[in-house]
C-alpha cells in the first residue's frame, strides 16, 4: 500500500492496480488540486475543497463514487460510511466517516469531523484500526488537542494528521501540526509517501506519521 497526501483532506491510497481517492479537491476550490484516475472515490462532505470527483477521473478509468453512509464492496475493498457532523467553512454540514478494509489492513478516515467523540454507530462498528486519518486544523473541524484525544481513543496503530496548512481560504495554520505533535510527544520527520505492508504495523501503537504535501 502506498499513501500520498495531496493537501487539504485529499489522500490517495494505492495498492496493486487499484487506487482510492479520499475527499479530492475540486477544480472549483481555491486549494491546489491534483488529477489522476481513481477506481474508488470517497467524498465525505459536499464542498469544493472535498468533492472533486472530476479530479479523480482520468482517461478510460471509470470511478465508483461514494458520497455518504452505507456499506459497499468494490474490487475486494470493503467500505462502511457513517454520518457525523462538521462545521467546515463556517457552516453546519454532514460529514461521512469512512472505514475501509483492504490488503488485510483497516483504514479509518474521519474526514472533516468536528466532534470529539465518534457517533455511536461508528464507535460500535469501527475496531482494530491500523491507519487513522484525522483532521487537526480547527476552523470547523477538530482542533489539535481534541484531534489527538480522539485519535488515541480509537487506538490505531498509525495516526496520520490531515487538514492543516492553508485550508478553505484561511491563513496558513502550520502551527496546528506543531501543536498536534506536541500533544503526541513526537516529532517525526515528514515523509513524501508512506509505503506499508501489514507486517510493518506489528507492535505499533498510535505512532504519528507526517506526510509531506505532494
Amino acid at each position: 500500500m502506498i499513501i500520498t497526501y495531496l493537501g487539504g483532506e485529499f489522500v490517495k491510497v494505492q495498492f496493486g492496480d487499484t487506487t482510492l481517492a479520499f475527499n479530492p479537491i475540486s477544480k472549483d476550490s481555491k486549494l491546489k488540486s491534483s488529477k489522476f484516475g481513481a477506481d474508488i472515490v470517497l467524498t465525505g462532505i459536499n464542498h469544493p475543497d472535498m468533492n472533486g470527483v472530476d479530479q479523480a477521473t482520468f482517461g478510460d478509468k471509470k470511478s465508483f463514487v461514494i458520497t455518504g453512509p452505507g456499506e459497499y464492496e468494490i474490487k475486494g475493498v470493503f467500505i462502511k460510511g457513517f454520518q457525523s457532523e462538521s462545521g467546515y467553512d463556517g457552516e453546519k454540514r454532514i460529514n461521512t466517516i469512512y472505514s475501509v478494509t483492504l490488503e488485510g489492513m483497516n483504514i479509518c478516515y474521519l474526514g472533516a469531523i468536528n466532534t470529539a467523540e465518534l457517533p455511536k454507530e461508528a464507535d460500535e462498528a469501527i475496531d482494530d484500526v491500523d491507519i487513522l486519518f484525522v483532521p487537526i486544523g480547527g476552523n470547523g473541524v477538530l482542533e489539535p488537542a481534541k484531534a489527538y484525544k480522539l485519535a488515541v481513543a480509537i487506538s490505531p496503530k498509525l495516526i496520520i494528521p490531515i487538514h492543516y496548512g492553508e485550508i478553505g481560504g484561511n491563513p496558513p495554520t502550520g502551527g496546528s501540526l506543531k501543536t498536534f505533535l506536541k500533544e503526541a510527544g513526537e516529532n517525526p520527520a515528514p515523509v513524501s509517501k508512506l509505503t506499508l505492508k501489514k507486517k510493518d504495523l506489528e507492535g505499533k501503537e498510535a505512532e504519528v506519521v507526517v506526510l509531506e504535501q505532494e
